[in-house]
């Protein structure tokens, strides 16, 4: 989660590189001392367009797994908590949706929305937006029927406390750490998946320094240039594995004030005598 927040102030604070000013005189010069990752077809710099594309791929697609996350938590916590018998068949039904959508691929949604909406940057970040909230929802439906059966929060339904307050208060703090963890599982999928469908035309439009837009512009000239499909790529596998590495494996799937505590040798020994 550090690393998503060092990335949110990375895309509130890099200034805006000249990553438009063409150089027709120095087309595709190779990396150099005044040109550190080389330039493009058109003399554009291309660290300069690497540095801008971050606002694009990892800005949208955190503004896309934000969004994600809101609509996830919401319906999941809401399905989770609903008791009763027509509220279990809601959060049945509400399931099944999820289940349907987290079965299809995100590049389907993409061509889908992009067909519907036209390729551009609002149509990719709906795509991403309605691919991602579906994991958020099933992980908090999950994760808020454990908590309901809880002794906390049972304590705090015998006290009068309302749903709204036990869920604010109680149960989402619980469940933060699982969430967390899926997030930045999911923001990782969000920067790939923007690429992707940059790549394929159907995200941001050149000439528009995105990642997954230079690539697809740079392999034209893979072979005479490598460097202009080299840098981008490079830096997607970077931010992927940046967020990959800051996700720490947990033994259990539940928050640690649920876990039982567990028994020292000594106490089992001295029980046995």
């Amino acid at each position: 989660m550090r690393v998503v927040g060092l990335f949110a102030l990375v895309v509130l604070g890099v200034p805006a590189w000249p990553a438009e000013a063409t150089d027709f005189a120095n087309r595709l010069d190779p990396p150099s001392g005044r040109h550190l990752l080389g330039t493009d077809q058109l003399g554009r710099d291309v660290l300069a367009r690497v540095l801008g594309g971050i606002r694009w791929t990892v800005g949208l697609g955190l503004v896309a797994v934000v969004a994600s996350l809101v609509v996830g938590l919401v319906v999941g916590l809401g399905t989770g908590w609903l008791d009763g018998t027509r509220a279990r068949v809601v959060a049945t039904l509400v399931q099944s949706v999820v289940d349907l959508v987290v079965a299809l691929p995100a590049l389907l949604v993409g061509l889908l929305v992009a067909a519907v909406l036209g390729p551009g940057v609002v149509p990719a970040v709906i795509a991403l937006a309605v691919m991602g909230w579906a994991p958020f929802a099933r992980l908090a439906h999950r994760l808020t029927v454990a908590a309901r059966a809880e002794d906390w929060v049972l304590a705090a339904r015998s006290l009068g406390a309302g749903p709204v307050w036990i869920l604010r208060v109680h149960v989402l703090p619980a469940i933060a750490g699982p969430v967390r963890e899926a997030f930045t599982a999911r923001f990782v999928g969000a920067v790939l998946t923007l690429a992707g469908l940059s790549f394929l035309g159907l995200g941001v439009q050149p000439p528009t320094p995105e990642w997954g837009a230079m690539l697809a512009e740079g392999r034209t000239y893979a072979f005479v240039a490598p460097w202009l499909v080299v840098a981008p790529a490079a830096a997607v596998v970077l931010v992927s594995g940046l967020m990959s590495s800051a996700r720490r494996p947990r033994r259990r799937p539940w928050p640690a004030a649920w876990a039982r505590p567990r028994r020292s040798r000594g106490s089992s020994t001295r029980s046995r005598g």
